[in-house]
Parts: C-alpha cells; structure tokens; sequence
C-alpha cells in the first residue's frame, strides 16, 4: 500500500526515468513513468480477486521511445486531430506541426508523451498519488504560450483511477489534455475484445470525413451501430453496412456526452462477462472517443512478449471534441492567458 519508486531506465539523452507503483489496501495497483506521464500498468481485481493487467503497455522503456500506438500516453497540447494542422485565434493563424498526413494527431510528432515530466508530489497514504509536471513552451509543435501542465494520477480506496489535469499558459491558445490507455478487462493479453459490452450515455456523436475529421454534423445514434445508450457487445454493431464505421475501419469517433461535463454522472461503462470486471467512467469533459483498436496490427510486442492485434483492446479517451476549435459550434477548447484549465477523469472499476 502506498508508493514505491524505482528507477525504470534513461532517455537517449541519459536522463533517469523512474517509474512509480500507486497501490491501495484491496490491491489495486497502477504503474506511471515520468516520461509521457504514461500509464504502464493497471492491476484490477475479477471476481474471483484474482489481479490482472488490464492495459496494453511495453515490458521496457525503449518501447515508449517510439510508442506509434499512444500505449498509455497523457496526450497533449491537444489530443486527437486538428484538420489541416492549422486553427485561427484572435484573428490570427497558427501553423502546427503535421503527424498524420495534412493534419495533426495527438499534439504533433513530439508531443506530450515523447518528453520528460518532473514529479512535483507524491502522497503515499490510503489513496497514493503522483503529480507530475512539464512546460511546453511558446511555440512547441505549432502552440501559443508557454503552458505549464500538472498531471495527477490517484489511485483510490474506491478502486478508482482518478487523474487531474492541471495547466496554465501565459498566451491565449488552445488545450486538449486525455489518457490514451488500452483496455482489456480479461487482461492485456487476452486478445479480442469484441465480446466487451460498451455504453456510451451520448445521443449523438460527431460524422467524419475520410481523413477522421468531424465534418460539424451532430448525428442522433438512435437507429444506427453508434446508439451505445445501452451496453452492447463490440460486435454487434462494429462490422456494420454503416458509412462511418467502414470509414473509420470500426469504431473510432467522439461520442457528445450526455452528462456534459458532469462529474456525477456516469458517461461510459465497460463490462467483460467472463472476469466480471467492470470499468466505469466519469468526466468533466464533453466528449469522448472510443476507438476499437482497428490499426493494431500484430506488429507491437507488448508486455509478457504479448502481440497485440486490431481489436485487442480498447480506448476511451476523455476530450473535447476533434478539431473543435475550427467548429464554432462545438465547445472550446480555448484558454485565455492566465485563465486556469482543469478537468478530470475517473475509471472506476469493480467485479460482478
């Protein structure tokens, strides 16, 4: 119970990373490198109280050196994507950097999940955390401002995984911070998760185009293989005749909360039959993604020498809406200088 701290390798520059191990009294356990901020493990208990690893993550950290998967990556200046790679603020036009072909995915091609964070506080009590922080500074991949960014993962008496983010810029510009961890309730090397029953408390969710970009159009999912409003098994709906799933190559869109940034209410719930473990989820934000693993491919070697192949786990990735600053009417995501962002995710997990 408590943290345990322990030296995990060194960047190609030499620098130690260390990786920290959050445990309560029933068990629960995940694991952070300071680099990334990155999530590597994350040990919950089925209903037998047996404790699995129920995330997709790399036995070392020169996995993470490359990482092209995001495996458990804090995700920023602005998760998901930005068309074009490039967005106008106060009259003025901001070119970023360019990761996925004419636009930018995940923050660029460094991005918060290829650099060094600093610890800044560690709470080893009944609910052991870790702060971590990291300055992006003016201009970074494209951005406006130096931004000044706490991450705080918390694990709970409660078996929830609570993180908190924290920033600040000294310019007006634009944030999106999320957790883009992999899940797989029956463990991280159990394969397929279609038989994974999802909801998703949203009655509508954002169309995109070819390139994954929200076209603006808010579409009702009543009727349609994204109507997750009630638990449903990954199957059921993800090979669908439906334009936006052979798009997307399955599911891999921004569903619009219900709950609208109500911590209280629930906005997405997890369930694996077979183990009994259960992964709720609750957000300040107004969105979330969940991507079905459809470009997991076979080629990453995870953790236990585990291959990870399309659709051996799951993300739901808690945010604003993609390219939401190119939408007026989509929530903002823009940040005034000196103005505070925070928001909060929380996964919640038990067995039946």
């Amino acid at each position: 119970m408590g943290v345990d701290v322990r030296e995990y390798g060194k960047t190609k520059e030499g620098q130690a990373v260390y990786r920290y191990t959050l445990k309560n009294s029933k068990g629960m356990t995940a694991e952070i490198i300071n680099y990334g901020a990155i999530l590597t493990s994350l040990f919950v208990a089925d209903k037998e109280g047996n404790f699995e690893d129920v995330v997709l993550g790399y036995d070392s950290l020169e996995g993470y050196f490359e990482n092209p998967a995001f495996l458990g990556s804090t995700i920023g200046r602005y998760a998901n994507r930005i068309k074009n790679a490039t967005f106008v603020l106060d009259g003025v036009e901001y070119a970023l950097t360019k990761s996925e072909g004419e636009n930018q995915l995940h923050g660029g091609i460094t991005g918060f999940h290829k650099v060094l964070w600093e610890v800044v506080g560690v709470n080893d009590s009944n609910n052991p955390s870790i702060e971590l922080t990291y300055l992006s500074k003016d201009g970074e991949e494209g951005y406006p401002g130096n931004l000044k960014v706490k991450v705080k993962y918390t694990v709970t008496e409660n078996n929830d995984l609570k993180i908190d983010y924290d920033a600040v810029s000294d310019k007006d510009t634009v944030i999106n911070l999320t957790n883009h961890s992999y899940f797989n309730l029956a463990g991280h090397a159990s394969g397929s998760v279609l038989n994974h029953k999802v909801m998703i408390n949203a009655d509508r969710f954002t169309v995109i185009d070819s390139n994954s970009i929200p076209t603006g159009e808010l579409r009702e999912v009543k009727g349609t293989p994204m109507d997750l409003t009630k638990p449903a098994k990954l199957s059921e709906g993800i090979n669908g005749d439906y334009q936006q799933l052979i798009v997307a190559k399955g599911y891999d869109h921004n569903w619009c909360l219900n709950a609208n940034g109500n911590l209280l209410e629930k906005s997405a719930e997890v369930t694996e039959d077979k183990t009994g473990r259960v992964m709720e989820v609750y957000t300040t934000m107004p969105g979330v993604q969940l991507y079905s693993g459809n470009y997991l491919d076979g080629s990453i070697i995870g953790k236990d020498k585990a291959v990870y192949n399309k659709r051996n786990a799951l993300c739901l990735e808690t945010q604003f809406y993609p390219n939401s600053m190119n939408v007026p009417s989509f929530p903002s995501p823009v940040v005034r200088a000196g103005q505070d962002y925070k928001h909060t995710t929380i996964y919640k997990f038990f067995a039946k």
